[in-house]
């Protein structure tokens, strides 16, 4: 079973704070990685609760580097392809 503080991602707002995160899963969507990020209890607030956050991954030697998606069209490709997924997870379920 894998580490779970393996699983646990810190990031940095625009304001300074420190912001964690549990990795969801990794996806491909043309050729490039995307992480899916679920917030940790400490760092949801109402309106969060629930809500993946995408960041763009990129390699850095064996090291990835979460990155923020700035451009709309990319960021709406990959939202797309998530809820893509969550529907055929719906379906499966209903079967």
């Amino acid at each position: 079973m894998e580490n779970e503080e393996n699983r646990l991602i810190e990031t940095v707002d625009e304001e300074g704070n420190v912001i964690t995160f549990e990795l969801y899963d990794i996806i491909e969507v043309e050729e490039k990685e995307y992480a899916l990020l679920l917030p940790t209890e400490d760092d949801v607030n109402d309106s969060d609760e629930g809500e993946i956050v995408i960041m763009r991954l990129t390699k850095d030697g064996d090291d990835y580097i979460f990155e923020t998606i700035d451009e709309d069209e990319e960021f709406n490709k990959v939202a797309a392809y998530v809820e893509s997924l969550a529907e055929e997870e719906d379906d499966e379920e209903e079967e």
